[in-house]
């Protein structure tokens, strides 16, 4: 073996359980966030206060009516 295997050799032996119990550490931390349940409550906003795809469209479903401020543009 030449001088430059040899040390090539070392560092992997050197490095190769450190890097691996670094691995083994951050795996088991992401399987235990990954298999806790989920919290109960809700983190985003309150229902009414959710973003509507069209101005002025009421929860009950009924089509917003176009008072004139948008109208469609060309690409």
């Amino acid at each position: 073996m030449s001088p430059d295997e040899e040390n090539t050799v070392l560092w992997v032996a050197v490095l190769l359980l450190p890097l691996l119990s670094v691995l083994l550490v951050v795996m088991d931390r992401v399987e235990d966030r990954l298999y806790t349940p989920a919290p109960a409550k809700p983190r985003h906003a309150a229902r009414k206060r959710h973003l509507r795809l069209v101005r002025g469209a009421a929860e009950s479903g009924e089509p917003a009516t176009n008072d004139g401020r948008s109208e469609p543009r060309a690409a």
